[in-house]
């Protein structure tokens, strides 16, 4: 794990990025609507792609948490603004496993921010009326393979993240003995947002079979679209 001034450092950097991704997009309404669209219609995608999971007693608050917090339709823009805020206290205040928490789920939003402006972009009017085979197309069209890869890497990584904070000693005792001082400090939004991807992670008693299946299903889709199969994708 890097030292915490190095995960702040990188944190702030994901932050000016997804300013800049934010700004490009509301420079051009008609745009920024198409990317509300693609990005609702993922949303749909994603819940039918691993409604099990959604349905696992065991699961389900961690794929919640996934699909909404992280990877949904969830315009993040306040908890960056709050992260931004805080950002010189917070290497002060968290410990360095939450504070790496925050920066892979700063970095994976701003990666599905790039990608789905880039999306958008080339579904053109198509975004109006999304369904399977123009997604795909657009998806191919776009063609940043790279890219997608590291998305789901991310998701990986940020679940990674997450179940060695579970894994740390005390963590939820400090999390729970933070939450009034990080009200205090200006952190309250992000305290609960480490205490919602704690709470789904202990509940779960490990992250193993759950990484393995959603990350697992990404990458078949992945494979799938990019060689001209849009099956997956749904109607």
């Amino acid at each position: 794990m890097d030292e915490p001034q190095d995960i702040a450092e990188r944190l702030t950097q994901q932050l000016d990025r997804a300013a800049a991704l934010r700004a490009a997009a509301a420079a051009d309404p008609q745009l920024d609507a198409a990317r509300q669209r693609l990005r609702a219609w993922q949303a749909v995608r994603l819940a039918r792609t691993h409604a099990d999971l959604l349905a696992s007693q065991r699961m389900g608050l961690a794929a919640a948490f996934f699909l909404t917090d992280l990877y949904g339709a969830e315009d993040l823009t306040r908890l960056d603004a709050n992260v931004r805020r805080v950002a010189p206290a917070m290497k002060r205040l968290l410990p360095a496993a939450g504070l790496e928490t925050v920066t892979e789920a700063i970095e994976l939003e701003v990666l599905s921010e790039d990608l789905d402006l880039a999306m958008a972009k080339a579904l053109g009017t198509k975004a109006s009326k999304l369904a399977g085979a123009s997604y795909g197309a657009a998806y191919r069209k776009v063609d940043r393979r790279a890219d997608r890869e590291r998305q789901i890497d991310l998701i990986e990584y940020l679940g990674l993240a997450l179940d060695r904070l579970v894994h740390q000693p005390f963590a939820g005792t400090t999390l729970a003995m933070m939450r009034w001082p990080a009200q205090l400090a200006g952190l309250g939004e992000l305290q609960d947002f480490l205490q919602r991807g704690y709470t789904a992670f202990v509940k779960m008693g490990g992250a193993g079979e759950f990484l393995a299946l959603i990350v697992g299903r990404e990458r078949a889709l992945l494979e799938a679209v990019s060689a001209g199969d849009d099956r997956l994708l749904g109607d």
